[in-house]
Protein backbone atom coordinates (compact mmCIF):
# COMPACT_ATOMS: atom_id res chain seq x y z
CA UNK A 1 0.00 0.00 0.00
CA UNK A 2 3.10 2.15 1.08
CA UNK A 3 4.79 1.03 -2.26
CA UNK A 4 1.45 2.34 -4.49
CA UNK A 5 1.34 5.32 -3.02
CA UNK A 6 4.64 6.20 -3.22
CA UNK A 7 4.36 5.71 -7.02
CA UNK A 8 1.07 7.81 -7.24
CA UNK A 9 2.82 10.52 -5.42
CA UNK A 10 5.78 10.29 -7.88
CA UNK A 11 3.82 10.35 -10.91
CA UNK A 12 1.70 13.11 -9.63
CA UNK A 13 4.76 15.03 -9.32
CA UNK A 14 6.03 14.74 -12.51
CA UNK A 15 3.01 15.24 -14.02
CA UNK A 16 2.72 18.89 -11.97
CA UNK A 17 6.16 19.44 -13.17
CA UNK A 18 6.03 18.48 -16.27
CA UNK A 19 8.49 21.10 -17.77
CA UNK A 20 11.18 19.52 -15.32
CA UNK A 21 10.13 16.07 -16.20
CA UNK A 22 10.29 16.29 -19.90
CA UNK A 23 13.81 18.23 -19.46
CA UNK A 24 14.99 15.17 -17.49
CA UNK A 25 13.50 12.09 -20.13
CA UNK A 26 15.26 13.88 -22.83
CA UNK A 27 18.62 14.61 -21.62
CA UNK A 28 18.04 10.77 -20.19
CA UNK A 29 16.86 10.17 -24.41
CA UNK A 30 19.70 11.76 -25.81
CA UNK A 31 22.02 10.41 -23.89
CA UNK A 32 20.93 6.95 -24.09
CA UNK A 33 20.92 7.35 -27.41
CA UNK A 34 24.32 8.63 -28.09
CA UNK A 35 25.37 5.80 -25.34
CA UNK A 36 23.52 2.94 -27.58
CA UNK A 37 25.33 4.81 -31.12
CA UNK A 38 28.82 5.00 -29.08
CA UNK A 39 28.60 1.17 -28.19
CA UNK A 40 26.99 0.18 -31.56
CA UNK A 41 30.05 1.80 -33.02
CA UNK A 42 32.36 1.18 -30.71
CA UNK A 43 32.38 -2.57 -30.99
CA UNK A 44 32.03 -2.25 -34.66
CA UNK A 45 35.20 -0.04 -34.90
CA UNK A 46 36.68 -2.56 -32.58
CA UNK A 47 35.52 -6.31 -34.44
CA UNK A 48 36.97 -4.38 -37.42
CA UNK A 49 40.39 -3.19 -35.54
CA UNK A 50 40.96 -7.61 -34.68
CA UNK A 51 39.64 -8.29 -38.20
CA UNK A 52 42.49 -6.46 -39.53
CA UNK A 53 45.16 -7.76 -36.83
CA UNK A 54 44.19 -11.17 -37.77
CA UNK A 55 45.38 -10.57 -41.07
CA UNK A 56 48.62 -9.02 -40.15
CA UNK A 57 51.23 -11.48 -41.20
CA UNK A 58 55.25 -12.20 -40.73
CA UNK A 59 56.76 -13.28 -43.60
CA UNK A 60 60.33 -14.70 -43.88
CA UNK A 61 61.87 -14.91 -47.28
CA UNK A 62 64.73 -17.27 -48.41
CA UNK A 63 67.65 -16.36 -50.61
CA UNK A 64 67.45 -17.86 -54.21
CA UNK A 65 70.13 -17.79 -56.77
CA UNK A 66 69.45 -14.14 -57.72
CA UNK A 67 69.18 -12.67 -54.44
CA UNK A 68 71.91 -14.40 -52.44
CA UNK A 69 75.57 -16.46 -52.90
CA UNK A 70 73.79 -19.59 -52.35
CA UNK A 71 70.28 -20.50 -51.97
CA UNK A 72 68.86 -21.50 -48.64
CA UNK A 73 69.04 -25.12 -48.11
CA UNK A 74 66.57 -27.66 -47.07
CA UNK A 75 68.09 -27.66 -43.20
CA UNK A 76 68.13 -24.43 -42.90
CA UNK A 77 64.61 -23.88 -44.00
CA UNK A 78 63.59 -26.59 -41.07
CA UNK A 79 65.72 -24.66 -38.55
CA UNK A 80 63.35 -21.53 -39.35
CA UNK A 81 60.44 -23.71 -39.05
CA UNK A 82 61.58 -25.34 -35.55
CA UNK A 83 62.10 -21.79 -34.42
CA UNK A 84 58.87 -20.29 -35.47
CA UNK A 85 57.14 -23.63 -33.99
CA UNK A 86 58.62 -23.42 -30.90
CA UNK A 87 57.60 -19.17 -30.24
CA UNK A 88 54.59 -19.06 -28.02
CA UNK A 89 53.74 -15.74 -29.70
CA UNK A 90 53.61 -18.25 -33.21
CA UNK A 91 49.93 -19.49 -33.49
CA UNK A 92 50.74 -20.76 -37.66
CA UNK A 93 53.72 -20.88 -39.41
CA UNK A 94 52.95 -21.58 -42.92
CA UNK A 95 55.52 -23.08 -45.66
CA UNK A 96 54.86 -21.69 -48.87
CA UNK A 97 57.04 -22.68 -51.60
CA UNK A 98 58.23 -20.55 -54.72
CA UNK A 99 55.88 -22.66 -57.22
CA UNK A 100 52.46 -22.28 -55.19
CA UNK A 101 53.97 -18.18 -54.60
CA UNK A 102 53.76 -17.51 -58.48
CA UNK A 103 50.83 -19.64 -59.20
CA UNK A 104 49.18 -17.07 -56.34
CA UNK A 105 50.79 -14.05 -58.51
CA UNK A 106 49.62 -15.43 -61.55
CA UNK A 107 45.94 -15.62 -61.16
CA UNK A 108 46.00 -12.00 -58.71
CA UNK A 109 48.13 -10.15 -61.26
CA UNK A 110 48.50 -12.13 -64.92
CA UNK A 111 50.06 -9.32 -66.92
CA UNK A 112 53.14 -9.22 -64.64
CA UNK A 113 54.21 -12.98 -64.96
CA UNK A 114 52.61 -14.12 -68.31
CA UNK A 115 55.70 -13.32 -70.20
CA UNK A 116 58.30 -14.55 -67.48
CA UNK A 117 61.20 -17.29 -68.41
CA UNK A 118 62.02 -18.48 -64.81
CA UNK A 119 60.31 -18.05 -61.28
CA UNK A 120 62.13 -15.43 -59.56
CA UNK A 121 60.27 -15.96 -56.18
CA UNK A 122 61.85 -17.15 -53.00
CA UNK A 123 60.29 -19.82 -50.74
CA UNK A 124 59.04 -18.12 -48.27
CA UNK A 125 56.99 -18.66 -44.44
CA UNK A 126 53.69 -16.90 -43.85
CA UNK A 127 53.63 -16.52 -39.84
CA UNK A 128 50.20 -15.79 -37.99
CA UNK A 129 50.34 -14.66 -34.90
CA UNK A 130 47.71 -15.01 -31.97
CA UNK A 131 47.19 -11.69 -31.60
CA UNK A 132 47.78 -9.48 -34.67
CA UNK A 133 49.77 -6.81 -32.44
CA UNK A 134 52.08 -9.36 -31.78
CA UNK A 135 53.86 -9.37 -35.19
CA UNK A 136 56.54 -7.20 -34.42
CA UNK A 137 57.56 -8.85 -31.45
CA UNK A 138 58.43 -12.18 -33.56
CA UNK A 139 59.93 -10.83 -36.18
CA UNK A 140 62.07 -9.07 -33.30
CA UNK A 141 62.62 -12.75 -31.84
CA UNK A 142 63.68 -13.78 -35.56
CA UNK A 143 66.17 -10.76 -36.58
CA UNK A 144 67.91 -10.78 -32.99
CA UNK A 145 71.82 -12.25 -33.42
CA UNK A 146 71.32 -11.25 -37.27
CA UNK A 147 69.22 -12.90 -40.26
CA UNK A 148 69.16 -16.70 -39.91
CA UNK A 149 71.09 -18.78 -42.01
CA UNK A 150 69.15 -18.63 -45.46
CA UNK A 151 66.97 -16.18 -45.37
CA UNK A 152 67.45 -12.76 -47.43
CA UNK A 153 64.70 -10.57 -45.79
CA UNK A 154 61.55 -10.39 -43.09
CA UNK A 155 58.68 -8.04 -43.96
CA UNK A 156 56.01 -7.88 -40.58
CA UNK A 157 54.06 -5.21 -42.22
CA UNK A 158 55.95 -2.66 -40.86
CA UNK A 159 53.93 0.66 -41.01
CA UNK A 160 50.65 -1.42 -42.17
CA UNK A 161 50.48 -3.38 -38.83
CA UNK A 162 51.80 -0.36 -36.43
CA UNK A 163 48.77 2.27 -38.07
CA UNK A 164 46.38 -1.01 -37.60
CA UNK A 165 47.41 -1.84 -34.35
CA UNK A 166 47.30 1.98 -33.00
CA UNK A 167 44.39 3.00 -34.77
CA UNK A 168 42.98 -0.29 -33.18
CA UNK A 169 44.06 0.99 -29.70
CA UNK A 170 42.73 4.68 -29.98
CA UNK A 171 39.55 3.42 -31.15
CA UNK A 172 39.12 1.48 -28.14
CA UNK A 173 40.22 4.66 -25.71
CA UNK A 174 38.15 6.98 -27.19
CA UNK A 175 35.33 5.02 -26.95
CA UNK A 176 35.94 4.56 -23.47
CA UNK A 177 36.66 8.39 -22.68
CA UNK A 178 33.85 9.26 -24.73
CA UNK A 179 31.00 7.08 -22.91
CA UNK A 180 32.57 7.92 -19.29
CA UNK A 181 32.24 11.48 -20.70
CA UNK A 182 29.13 11.04 -21.48
CA UNK A 183 27.62 9.00 -18.36
CA UNK A 184 28.64 11.70 -15.85
CA UNK A 185 27.19 14.46 -17.70
CA UNK A 186 23.67 12.45 -17.94
CA UNK A 187 23.73 12.12 -14.14
CA UNK A 188 24.70 15.71 -13.43
CA UNK A 189 21.99 16.85 -16.09
CA UNK A 190 19.44 14.55 -13.84
CA UNK A 191 21.00 16.36 -10.52
CA UNK A 192 20.19 19.24 -11.63
CA UNK A 193 16.57 18.69 -13.14
CA UNK A 194 15.80 16.88 -9.66
CA UNK A 195 17.25 19.86 -7.81
CA UNK A 196 14.42 22.10 -9.75
CA UNK A 197 11.85 19.89 -9.21
CA UNK A 198 12.80 20.01 -5.38
CA UNK A 199 13.10 23.72 -5.46
CA UNK A 200 9.70 23.62 -6.80
CA UNK A 201 8.12 21.52 -4.01
CA UNK A 202 9.91 23.26 -1.23
CA UNK A 203 6.36 24.17 0.15
CA UNK A 204 4.86 21.02 0.09
CA UNK A 205 7.68 19.29 1.67
CA UNK A 206 7.33 21.64 4.31
CA UNK A 207 3.66 20.61 4.84
CA UNK A 208 4.34 16.82 4.41
CA UNK A 209 6.79 17.47 7.41
CA UNK A 210 4.47 19.38 9.67
CA UNK A 211 2.32 16.46 9.35
CA UNK A 212 4.31 13.56 10.15
CA UNK A 213 6.19 12.14 7.26
CA UNK A 214 9.17 10.54 7.63
CA UNK A 215 12.71 10.99 5.97
CA UNK A 216 11.83 8.30 3.63
CA UNK A 217 8.37 9.05 2.57
CA UNK A 218 9.26 12.45 1.80
CA UNK A 219 12.67 11.00 -0.35
CA UNK A 220 10.72 7.97 -2.06
CA UNK A 221 9.13 9.89 -5.07
CA UNK A 222 11.98 11.91 -5.58
CA UNK A 223 13.87 8.73 -5.95
CA UNK A 224 11.60 7.06 -7.99
CA UNK A 225 11.01 10.30 -10.25
CA UNK A 226 14.61 9.25 -11.05
CA UNK A 227 14.25 6.08 -11.49
CA UNK A 228 10.92 6.78 -14.27
CA UNK A 229 12.78 9.44 -15.92
CA UNK A 230 15.56 7.11 -16.41
CA UNK A 231 13.93 3.94 -17.55
CA UNK A 232 11.39 5.95 -19.99
CA UNK A 233 14.00 8.29 -21.61
CA UNK A 234 16.36 4.82 -22.16
CA UNK A 235 12.74 2.90 -23.23
CA UNK A 236 12.52 5.60 -26.17
CA UNK A 237 16.27 5.79 -27.36
CA UNK A 238 16.15 2.26 -27.64
CA UNK A 239 12.88 2.46 -29.90
CA UNK A 240 14.91 5.73 -31.51
CA UNK A 241 17.98 3.10 -31.96
CA UNK A 242 15.71 0.59 -33.21
CA UNK A 243 14.18 2.53 -35.68
CA UNK A 244 17.54 3.65 -36.88
CA UNK A 245 18.57 0.03 -37.49
CA UNK A 246 15.60 -1.20 -39.61
CA UNK A 247 15.16 1.84 -41.64
CA UNK A 248 19.11 3.53 -41.66
CA UNK A 249 21.66 0.90 -41.29
CA UNK A 250 20.70 -1.02 -44.47
CA UNK A 251 21.65 1.77 -46.59
CA UNK A 252 24.47 2.79 -44.90
CA UNK A 253 26.05 -1.09 -44.83
CA UNK A 254 25.54 -1.01 -48.28
CA UNK A 255 27.85 2.32 -48.80
CA UNK A 256 30.47 0.68 -46.91
CA UNK A 257 32.97 -1.85 -48.74
CA UNK A 258 33.37 -3.85 -45.73
CA UNK A 259 33.78 -7.56 -45.03
CA UNK A 260 30.22 -9.13 -43.83
CA UNK A 261 31.93 -10.77 -40.67
CA UNK A 262 32.51 -7.44 -38.94
CA UNK A 263 29.79 -7.08 -36.60
CA UNK A 264 28.61 -4.81 -33.38
CA UNK A 265 27.30 -6.31 -30.01
CA UNK A 266 23.67 -7.58 -30.52
CA UNK A 267 21.39 -5.23 -30.36
CA UNK A 268 19.29 -6.69 -27.78
CA UNK A 269 22.57 -6.95 -25.35
CA UNK A 270 22.75 -3.18 -26.49
CA UNK A 271 19.45 -2.61 -25.71
CA UNK A 272 19.72 -4.01 -22.08
CA UNK A 273 23.01 -2.03 -21.47
CA UNK A 274 20.88 1.39 -22.04
CA UNK A 275 18.25 0.36 -19.76
CA UNK A 276 19.81 -0.50 -16.82
CA UNK A 277 23.07 2.59 -17.46
CA UNK A 278 19.87 4.71 -17.59
CA UNK A 279 17.80 3.51 -14.19
CA UNK A 280 21.43 3.36 -12.79
CA UNK A 281 21.97 6.84 -13.93
CA UNK A 282 18.00 8.33 -12.71
CA UNK A 283 19.03 6.76 -9.19
CA UNK A 284 22.73 8.26 -8.80
CA UNK A 285 21.16 11.55 -9.79
CA UNK A 286 18.34 11.37 -7.70
CA UNK A 287 20.15 10.36 -4.74
CA UNK A 288 23.09 12.36 -5.13
CA UNK A 289 20.67 15.54 -5.44
CA UNK A 290 18.22 14.04 -2.54
CA UNK A 291 21.21 13.82 -0.06
CA UNK A 292 22.67 17.40 -1.23
CA UNK A 293 19.46 19.49 -1.28
CA UNK A 294 16.75 17.78 0.56
CA UNK A 295 17.34 18.07 4.20
CA UNK A 296 14.89 16.36 5.91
Amino acid sequence: MRLKLLFSESIRSLGANLSTTVAATMTVLIGMFLLGLFIALGSWAQDFGEKQKEKLLVKVYFCTETTCAKPATEAQINTVRKRLESDPLVDTATFVPKAEALERMRKLTPDIVENLSSNPLPDAFEVKAHDGADVKAISAGLRRGGLPAGVEKIRDGEEVSDKIVKVARVMSTAFAVATLVLLISSALLIANTIRLSIFSRRREIEVMKLVGATNWFVRGPFMLEGLITGLVGSLIAVLLLLLGKAIALPGIIGRLNTSTDIEAWPFTTIALIIVVVGLTIGAIGSGLTIRRFLQV
